[in-house]
């Protein structure tokens, strides 16, 4: 029934393995299998470095503790688990009758760990736990597009699509982090009666929890073991300028020039998609762009870095595709036409989880834009849905459940910050649209995807980054403005994208970009330009008020580089988001746990954004413990009370902790 393999307690019964091991200080790694042996993959988990565990073994139960942590298991195989204060953090939902005098005893047959075999070989997993408080608050899991920031009662899809990125840790008020260490799409559900995780295809049971006494502990640990991110560099820390889309090299150019000649400071100029012949051609158009080298030179000289998008689709007629085919490097169908996405262009991924397609990738990507002088990648597309992976052959299938799909945005950025990292450079930002535990360790800078452009939208992505955040992800940012629509001659249009300038003056990276309307005509009849643009879409393009107040705010971000810094700096060394809850830089303070429409902007300013339209004044908490200041005032406030901020066009209330 129980033993012990090195510092592992292992529970077997029937046809069921339990593993549970110390991995990390104050945290154990739970895994859970009924094939004849468990997986080896350690998914987001690094190599673990954590002392000895302390293991007994009774008649009726076992018990390991590391740390802070420690987990029983029953003579039937069911866990709980408790902290340091011997207080019960989780404990599994199973319903039986094999043990009658169990206070849960009942005829229901419910399995806490329920493995359903599948076709090939798989499990549809779920693993049912009990709610132990009705008062428990759950924060993290990555990116959704709602509005709450307290998930508990929550139902969240574990998957990856255009504006939603599963990162599956969650974060509980309880004093527990629990990483979902399984890749595969599938199901959360914070439930008051039953919390559970689901796998739709998987082998094994695989998850990862500390206990501890502060969020910014638990956050931490869960850092030290999936990662942290690169130091960011110098050009991550201002403004970055983006539209859909600059069209030729020459338009990119002037607005660059227009930036340096207005004075304006400005540190990344953007690129975006189909700016290539055909998908799959990793490489200037040379008709709109013919000459990616003297353009990087001259936006050098300006003190602007260049970045460019870059998608993983293959077009079945570009110049690489027969060879990709042969070589095995392009996501297979389970059924008929080898085609993943038809957008300009029948389309197939290229198989981001085989190093050798990825080492091929990053050979074009190095050869077109590395050798030119461009350090700065915009990974986009980056979102295969519902595939099937094949692990003996490293092949992906489009078909119809997902294996570990979840598991490929971090796979795509990873093959261009190993490229990086190989010529020498270390400090590597990959923007994406999506991503996956670990995924930071691989320079990951989150987008929130194609989102509205409405004051509701903006309340959903502000959010959206809180929780990613503790998710483990601290380089994240959002299309100023919102993505889709939004004309810079409409007033009300024009209010909305102040407010989410100032905001974004507060992001981790402050950057422009959007769809906006009108459409500009088509420009040219080959490569991409049948893909049109979007109206202008840089800061002189809102009219004169606008334009002023967003020279201020660009204005301030310059002044808070070296405070942004010194919080990139942290975020590197030990995983702290940039933009943090409010209680995770105080915990102590009750009411800060329910608050989600203020933050803190690392741990000096706290950034009230205005989130309705038409607002006049708006209510701001201030923590206990301390004094604040209004930066635009100058007023000073004691901490533990609210204020009501009147509000103007120009200003946004943000707050100095003193």
């Amino acid at each position: 029934m129980f033993r012990v393999d090195n510092d592992k307690l292992v529970f077997r019964y029937d046809a069921e393995e339990l593993w549970v091991e110390p991995w990390g200080d104050n945290a154990l790694r739970i895994r859970a299998t009924k094939n004849c042996s468990m997986p080896r993959e350690n998914w987001a988990l690094l190599h673990r470095e954590s002392g000895k565990a302390q293991i007994t073994i009774d008649e009726d139960y076992a018990t390991i503790i590391n740390g802070k942590i420690k987990a029983v298991i029953s003579r039937l195989g069911k866990i709980k688990i408790y902290n340091q204060k011997d207080e019960l953090l989780l404990e599994e939902y199973s319903r039986n009758r094999r043990d009658v005098l169990d206070p849960k005893c009942s005829a229901l047959e419910v399995e806490a760990r329920e493995f359903k075999p599948i076709i090939g070989g798989d499990y549809q997993l779920t693993w049912r736990l009990e709610s132990v408080c009705s008062d428990e608050k759950i924060y993290g899991m990555g990116q959704y597009q709602q509005p709450y920031l307290d998930l508990k009662g929550m139902d969240l899809e574990l998957a990856h699509r255009n504006s939603q990125a599963s990162v599956p840790f969650a974060l509980s008020s309880l004093g527990y982090g629990l990483l979902w260490n399984n890749p595969s799409v599938g199901r959360a559900v914070f439930g008051k009666n039953i919390m559970s995780y689901e796998a739709y295809s998987t082998q094994a049971l695989d998850c990862w929890i500390v206990a501890d006494d502060t969020p910014a502990k638990i956050v931490e640990a869960y850092a030290k073991v999936t990662g942290t991110v690169p130091m960011m560099p110098e050009y991550g820390l201002g403004f970055w300028q983006c539209k859909l889309r600059y069209q030729t090299q020459e338009e990119l150019l002037e607005v660059a020039r227009e930036y340096k000649l207005r004075g304006l400071p400005i540190d990344v100029i953007v690129v975006d998609f189909f700016h290539w012949p055909k998908q799959g051609e990793w490489k200037f158009d040379p008709v709109y762009w013919p000459d990616p080298e003297a353009m990087v030179k001259e936006l050098k000289e300006m003190g602007i870095e260049l970045m460019v998008s870059i998608w993983p689709t293959v077009d079945k007629t570009c110049e690489n595709y027969e060879e990709m085919l042969e070589k095995g490097y392009l996501i297979r169908t389970e059924r008929g036409h080898r085609v993943g996405l038809d957008f300009q262009g029948a389309t197939i991924h290229y198989d981001a989880t085989n190093p050798e397609a990825r080492e091929y990738v990053w050979n074009k990507v190095k050869k077109h834009y590395y050798d030119k002088g461009i350090r700065i990648f915009w990974l986009d597309e980056a979102e295969p849905e519902y595939s099937v992976y094949d692990f003996d052959n490293y092949r992906y299938y489009l078909g119809s459940n997902l294996r570990i799909g979840n598991l490929y945005p971090r796979e795509y950025a990873k093959g261009f910050y190993e490229g990086m990292q190989r010529e020498g450079q270390e400090d590597v930002v990959n923007l994406v649209r999506c991503a996956w535990a670990g995924s930071q360790k691989y320079g990951s800078l989150v987008w929130s995807g194609d989102i509205a452009s409405s004051f509701e939208s903006m309340r959903n992505q502000l959010v959206a980054g809180l929780h990613m955040g503790i998710a483990g992800i601290p380089w994240w940012t959002t299309d100023i403005g919102g993505f889709h629509g939004g004309d810079p001659n409409d007033e009300n249009f024009r209010e909305l994208f102040v407010r989410w300038f100032q905001w974004g003056t507060f992001c981790p990276v402050m950057r422009l970009h959007g769809d906006r309307e009108p459409r500009q005509p088509q420009y040219g009849t080959s490569g991409g330009a049948s893909c049109r643009s979007g109206a202008d879409n840089e800061v002189w393009s809102y009219g004169e008020r606008v334009y002023d107040i967003c020279v201020k705010y660009m204005n301030i971000r310059e002044k808070l580089r070296d405070y942004t810094r010194e919080l990139m700096k942290e975020a590197h060394e030990i995983g702290s988001p940039i933009m943090r809850t409010m209680f995770y830089q105080f915990p102590e303070d009750e009411k800060c746990w329910d608050l989600s429409d203020q933050y803190m902007y690392g741990d000096r300013y706290l950034v009230a954004p205005v989130l309705y339209a038409g607002a006049k004044e708006r209510e701001v908490y201030l923590p206990k413990g301390c004094k604040w200041k209004e930066i635009e005032s100058g007023s000073v406030y004691d901490g533990g009370a609210t204020v009501k901020v009147e509000l103007t066009l120009d200003t946004m209330p943000v707050f100095e902790k003193i």
